[in-house]
């Protein structure tokens, strides 16, 4: 059984307490002091001025969207390209005088 840890932090969390969250409180300094920084080149949401915290909601959709987990994923790799105008039908041609 996992535990989902983010929702257990404040609305706004510190970089500590999120760490804690993503990647256990043994790695946690390391990932504040190399990890935070990187990230935030990449979008990970800023310390929010009034409340001291990063907001726990939109780490949680960096992460989603960081990994992968909001776009799904493809059954198959796709087969080529798409030729949408094959089809097109042909022009029909008067054929009741033949008949």
């Amino acid at each position: 059984m996992t535990a989902d840890l983010l929702s257990q932090l404040p609305l706004f969390a510190t970089d500590q307490q999120l760490a804690a969250a993503i990647v256990g409180k043994e790695r946690a300094s390391m990932w504040v002091k190399a990890v935070i920084p990187q990230l935030e080149k990449k979008g990970f949401p800023r310390i929010d001025p009034l409340h001291d915290g990063r907001p726990v909601p939109l780490v949680r959709k960096f992460c989603e969207g960081y990994f992968g987990i909001t776009a799904g994923f493809n059954a198959a790799a796709p087969d080529g390209k798409e030729n949408l105008g094959m089809w097109k039908s042909r022009r029909r041609t008067n054929r009741s005088a033949d008949e």
